[in-house]
């Protein structure tokens, strides 16, 4: 399978973390709505979206997903991405448990595919060669038609794409790791050369660091105010000041909102077609979809890089 088949519209994947957690009924319909308007055709969600939340069990942004799909019609047109691996441990990653898994999420998203299907996480523990199987049995199910792989690092990547091509199992195309101006560990030099070099496509989450990119947390009491705060916090580490000090400037020398700054600048760095980024509100919606109209010069882009 080709970038293509997971790859289409503007260069954003709409994360679906939000829908059924802090974006629900209406509001949500409004904000996937308009993504669709835009040219949006990607979303990303996973089966454990949102059991983080009390009295969740995950899956609800799988179904605030599948009712907007009734709703609107416009299931064809779009690529979906969703996860499995987190709702347990490594016994999800039996070839059965898989296919129970896909089979749960289409029923949830109501639908009869999925564009991409990621492992959610890898299990160091199991052989890779299990893990290449269990997923190439998606594929041959005819029920995925390509496969990702999130939160591995470049020496099991490297092996599942070699187990792959000498099984002639389906290989992963896409990663997703964590990846922004301020936090750069999951997607270091050694992940680099590999996706760009073997043609992956790397699908970074966390963009806007939970939030903290937007610049709309610059003190203790800006991260008390919402659910995000304190893994804003995190994500921002000892940089975190440096980096929006210069994230302004560049503001005030193009006019963009630091969101857009923060995006264009994902998709400049190497293996990079397209970030994810989610939004609760139209209004958020729009603000990240300015980056897709903001050319940052090399300058910017090596201060911004500089910064952290």
């Amino acid at each position: 399978m080709s970038e293509q088949d997971f790859i289409a519209g503007i260069p954003l994947v709409l994360g679906g973390n939000v829908f059924g957690f802090t974006a629900k009924g209406d509001e949500a319909f409004a904000v996937l709505d308009a993504f669709y308007e835009a040219g949006g055709r990607m979303i990303d969600t996973a089966d454990v979206y949102s059991a983080w939340v009390p009295g969740h069990k995950g899956g609800e942004s799988e179904t605030v997903l599948g009712q907007w799909f009734d709703k609107s019609g416009v299931r064809d047109d779009m690529r979906i991405h969703t996860k499995t691996g987190m709702l347990g441990g490594a016994e999800l990653y039996e070839p059965a448990r898989v296919l129970q898994s896909l089979d749960a999420s289409l029923d949830r998203l109501r639908t009869d595919r999925v564009d991409l299907y990621y492992a959610h996480k890898d299990y160091p523990e199991l052989d890779i060669a299990q893990i290449v199987e269990a997923f190439d049995g998606t594929v041959r199910s005819g029920k995925v038609h390509a496969l990702g792989a999130s939160n591995f690092d470049a020496a099991r990547l490297s092996a599942a794409v070699s187990q792959a091509e000498a099984s002639g199992a389906t290989p992963f195309t896409a990663l997703q790791n964590e990846y922004n101006l301020v936090a750069r560990e999951a997607y270091g030099p050694d992940l680099q050369r590999l996706v760009t070099e073997r043609g992956i496509a790397m699908l970074p989450f966390f963009g806007l660091a939970s939030g903290y990119l937007t610049g709309k947390y610059r003190s203790e009491a800006d991260y008390a105010k919402s659910v995000r705060g304190e893994r804003a916090k995190q994500l921002a580490g000892g940089n975190g000041p440096q980096v929006l000090a210069v994230m302004d400037e560049v503001a005030s020398e193009t006019g963009a909102s630091l969101p857009a700054i923060a995006l264009a600048w994902l998709v400049r760095q190497p293996g990079i077609p397209a970030p994810i980024a989610s939004a609760r509100t139209v209004e958020q919606l729009h603000e990240l979809l300015e980056f897709t109209r903001l050319e940052l010069s090399q300058d910017q882009i090596d201060r911004l890089t500089a910064a952290a």
